[in-house]
């Protein structure tokens, strides 16, 4: 059996700050990745992040994704173990752990559950077509390994995610045929859009994806356009050519292990769906149990790195390790994580996490 103060189960920005906050501040701290390596949606990400210097404003995200690996390699109370897969967690707070192909048993005294998100997908006419991908697996071939994913894209969904990966695309060399989304606004901010329209691409609001044509891949998509009610409008079909559909309709929250272990969950669809309960030391009904990022509601990565370094001091307050200025450092977080959330476009996320608090 391993034995640790503080497990941090996933290794991307919310993980990542949650190890270095708890470990800074006395505790130590193992931290599981299933991948081969930290830094989670980070490594991808080739934009230049938005917010305050605080959150790494005007640096890309996989220079981000390299800062925070640097500070945990360089703390000697964080261990990391990666191609480590956390399959069971436990009343008893016991964490079954696939690690190297063995199976392994971890007692932390608690644990901050940073398992990030799934992409959501679409159901329409031959959508397992090869070719068409969600738009992380389009950030992963293009920005990880260097491998183009097509010539031309029709990309669905008009949020964030969809418009910085259009961007990337163009940067790529592949051509973006258009960007649709169901919904008769464009759901992401209007600088990403702004920035594609100037380069000639079209965003198609209140249009969804009918029917995938292709034999051996995607070859193009007929299109068709939707009411006020979201119903698709009679004999307003069109096609488009691609041979790369990308699908960014948004994520999903990875909570399974925490409905194992029977923390108090909510359907928050502002947040993504079901979600853990907490409260603003992103505690969750089992006390020694926190949650980050994108595990307790689906926001960008700033909000992320800064709900992660709340839980990582907060799950080392709970053991007794408190520094002079953890205090201080927690007011702070507070503050940057009121003011990413400020605004009307931070709207939606403060309606979600009213409904999630934990009474």
């Amino acid at each position: 059996m391993i034995k640790t103060d503080v497990a941090v189960i996933g290794g991307g920005p919310a993980g990542m700050c949650a190890a270095i906050e708890a470990a800074n501040a006395g505790a130590k701290v193992i931290v599981f990745e299933r991948n081969l390596s930290l830094g989670g949606q980070l490594v991808k990400q080739t934009h230049m992040f938005f917010g305050s210097q605080k959150q790494y404003a005007s640096k890309r995200g996989f220079d981000i994704s390299k800062i925070l690996r640097d500070q945990i390699s360089q703390n000697k109370n964080i261990t990391v173990m990666t191609n480590a897969t956390v399959i069971g967690m436990y009343e008893d707070g016991v964490l079954t752990i696939e690690h190297d192909n063995k199976y392994k048993k971890v007692l932390p005294r608690a644990t901050v559950v940073a398992t990030g998100a799934s992409e959501k997908f679409l159901p329409f006419n031959n959508n397992d077509l090869p070719g068409i991908y969600g738009a992380g697996a389009v950030q992963t071939l293009m920005n990880v390994y260097g491998v183009k994913p097509g010539d031309q894209v029709v990309m669905v969904g008009a949020g964030n995610i969809g418009l910085i990966v259009s961007y990337q695309l163009m940067q790529a060399g592949v051509k973006v045929n258009a960007v649709i989304d169901a919904a008769p606004r464009i759901g992401g901010y209007l600088v990403h859009a702004s920035k594609i329209r100037r380069m000639g691409v079209p965003i198609l609001t209140s249009t969804t994806v009918k029917t995938a044509h292709g034999t051996e891949c995607v070859e193009g998509v007929t299109l068709v356009k939707l009411d006020e009610n979201w119903k698709e409008i009679p004999d307003s079909e069109f096609y488009l050519p691609c041979d790369n559909l990308c699908i960014a309709v948004g994520l999903s929250p990875l909570t399974e292990l925490m409905w194992q272990i029977g923390i108090e969950m909510a359907y928050v669809p502002q947040l993504g769906g079901y979600v853990p309960k907490s409260n603003k030391n992103m505690q969750t009904s089992r006390p020694e149990v926190f949650v980050a990022g994108d595990a307790s509601g689906v926001e960008e990565a700033s909000s992320a790195m800064v709900e992660g370094r709340i839980a990582g001091l907060n799950a080392a307050k709970f053991l007794g390790f408190k520094t002079t200025d953890t205090d201080s450092k927690l007011a702070d977080y507070f503050e940057q994580a009121d003011s990413l959330r400020s605004g009307p476009v931070g709207e939606k996320i403060r309606a979600g996490l009213k409904l999630a608090e934990l009474d």
